[in-house]
C-alpha cells in the first residue's frame, strides 16, 4: 500500500519523505542502530506480553488497531494473524522497514508519538508497549492516543513492572560508567512509569483504567553472544555505547549476566511487565 503522507512507508518498507523530530530525533538513532538484532532477538522476548494484550482487548477481524512505538512490528504481525487491520508508528525508520516486510498489508509510518499522523476516532484499539515512557512528553503522547481512539475503544499502556521483579535491572545497572553513582544508571525511560505515575498521566490525558495485569516476560538466550546482541540493540544499550564506547559496556554487561547463566550455557532473566487497559472518559 502506498500512501501520500509524510512518514508513510511503501509495501517495501521505504520511508516516503519526512523525518523524525522532537523526542523521536533522540530515540530514532538509538533504537534503529541495530534494527536486525532487535527484530531477530530482543523484540521476541515480549511475545507473552503481546499475546496477553491481544487476548485482553479481544483483537479480531473487525478490529482497527494502532501500535505506537511499534518497533519491528511483531505485535502488529500477531494482530494481523487474528484478522485485524494494522497501523503502526515508530521513530526508527530501519525498524519500520522490517515491520512493513513482516506485514506488507499494514500501514507503518515513521513519526512522533506526540503528534500522530492519523485522524480523530480512527482506531478501536491503540497500544503503546514499552513506548510512552520514552516520550519527551508522555501526557501529550497519551492525549494523542486518546484522540485517535474511537468512543468506547481501548488504549493499552504497557511498561516494565516493579524493578525488584525484573532481573534485567542488572543489565541496566551495568550500563552506567564504572564508579558512577546509582542515580546515573541508565534506567530513566525504563522504569519511570510506575503504577502511580501511569495512573496520574492517563487521568491527565482523559483516559480511565479499566483493567491491569502483570505478565511474566523472561529473557532467554542460548549463549553470551546472542544475549549481548539482543540487549545491546536496545535504546539504553546504544546510549551507553555512544557515550562510553562498546568494549567497556560489553565487558560490564557480560559480567552482570554471569549470575543468570544456566547449566546448559544459556542465560535466563526473570522479568515482569505490566499492562493497563484504559478507555476515554
Amino acid at each position: 500500500m502506498l500512501r501520500n503522507q509524510v512518514g508513510t512507508v511503501s509495501a517495501a518498507g521505504q520511508p516516503l519523505g519526512g523525518s523524525a523530530s522532537g523526542s523521536a530525533s533522540v530515540n530514532a538513532p538509538l533504537w534503529g542502530a541495530r534494527s536486525h538484532d532487535w527484530a531477530d532477538i530482543q523484540q521476541g522476548m515480549a511475545r507473552p506480553l503481546f499475546a496477553a494484550v491481544l487476548e485482553e482487548t479481544a483483537v479480531n477481524e473487525k478490529t482497527e488497531m494502532l501500535d505506537i512505538g511499534c518497533g519491528a512490528g511483531m505485535l502488529g504481525a500477531m494482530a494481523a494473524e487474528r484478522g485485524a487491520c494494522i497501523s503502526g508508528i515508530d521513530a526508527a525508520a530501519p525498524l519500520i522497514e522490517i515491520a512493513a516486510e513482516r506485514t506488507p498489508c499494514a500501514d507503518f509510518r515513521v513519526g512522533e508519538m506526540e503528534t500522530l499522523p492519523f485522524p480523530n476516532d480512527s482506531f478501536d484499539v491503540v497500544t503503546g508497549i514499552n513506548s510512552f515512557q520514552f516520550a519527551a512528553d508522555p501526557v501529550r503522547a497519551l492525549r494523542e492516543a486518546r484522540r485517535v481512539v474511537r468512543c468506547g475503544g481501548q488504549v493499552v499502556v504497557a511498561t516494565w513492572g516493579k524493578a525488584e521483579e525484573c532481573e534485567a535491572v542488572a543489565f541496566l545497572a551495568a550500563l552506567r560508567p564504572e564508579g558512577a553513582p546509582p542515580s546515573t544508571a541508565q534506567t530513566t525511560g525504563t522504569f519511570n512509569l510506575s503504577e502511580e505515575a501511569a495512573l496520574a498521566m492517563i487521568g491527565q490525558a482523559g483516559l480511565q483504567a479499566v483493567a491491569q495485569e502483570d505478565v511474566a516476560v523472561p529473557f532467554d538466550y542460548p549463549d553470551l553472544a546472542t544475549a549481548l546482541r539482543g540487549l545491546l540493540s536496545t535504546g539504553p544499550g546504544q546510549a551507553a555505547i555512544a557515550s562510553q564506547g562498546e568494549e567497556p559496556v560489553r565487558r560490564r554487561v557480560s559480567a552482570s549476566l554471569e549470575s543468570f547463566r544456566t547449566p546448559t550455557g544459556g542465560y535466563h532473566l526473570q522479568n515482569k511487565f505490566r499492562y493497563m487497559v484504559t478507555r476515554p472518559v
